[in-house]
C-alpha cells in the first residue's frame, strides 16, 4: 500500500460518510464500542478531517469541538478545542496517518482561533500523542468501558 494520501476538513456529506466509516471500522468493530455511544449530536456541528488516498480509499478520520460543544471537555474554557473520534483504518496503520491527523485538527483549531486543545486518549495511545507534544493531566477514567486520560497541548 502506497503512503500517498491527503489529510482535509471534510468538504461534503460523502467525505462525512467516509469518516463515519472509518470510525465504525476502529471503534464500533474492533473495539466493541456501542454504536450508540460511538455517534452523537456533536456529529453535526464538529470539524471532521478526513485522511484519504489518492484513490480516493478513506484511511482515517477525527473530529474538532469548539465553542459551546466543548466546553464540558475543555473545563470551560472557550479558546480550547476538543480532538476527538481519532481513528485510523487498520490497513493504514504505520504510515503517519494518525499524526497527519493530529496536524490537520490542530491547523482547523488555530483557524477557529483556538489557544490549545484537549483530547481523552484511551491509555494504550498517551505516547502516541505525548509524541505530539500533549500532555496528560487528572485521573485515568472510562470512557466507553476503555481506559483514557486527559491530555491538552497549546498551540
Amino acid at each position: 500500500m502506497t503512503a500517498a494520501y491527503d489529510v482535509r476538513e471534510v468538504r461534503d456529506d460523502a467525505d462525512r460518510e467516509a469518516c463515519f466509516g472509518v470510525r465504525r471500522e476502529v471503534f464500533v468493530e474492533e473495539q466493541g464500542v456501542p454504536r450508540e455511544l460511538e455517534y452523537d449530536t456533536y456529529d453535526a456541528t464538529a470539524v471532521h478531517v478526513l485522511a484519504v488516498r489518492a484513490d480516493g480509499l478513506p484511511l482515517g478520520t477525527g473530529r474538532l469541538l469548539h465553542g459551546a460543544d466543548a466546553l464540558g471537555r475543555t473545563g470551560g474554557d472557550a479558546s480550547v478545542g476538543s480532538l476527538g473520534r481519532l481513528a485510523v483504518a487498520k490497513a493504514a496503520r504505520g504510515l503517519g496517518v494518525g499524526a497527519a491527523l493530529v496536524r490537520g485538527i490542530e491547523d482547523a483549531a488555530r483557524e477557529r482561533g483556538l489557544t490549545a486543545v484537549d483530547l481523552h486518549a484511551q491509555t494504550h495511545a498517551l505516547g502516541f500523542y505525548e509524541r505530539l507534544g500533549y500532555e496528560a493531566y487528572g485521573s485515568e477514567f472510562p470512557d466507553a468501558g476503555i481506559p483514557h486520560r486527559a491530555m491538552r497541548k497549546a498551540l
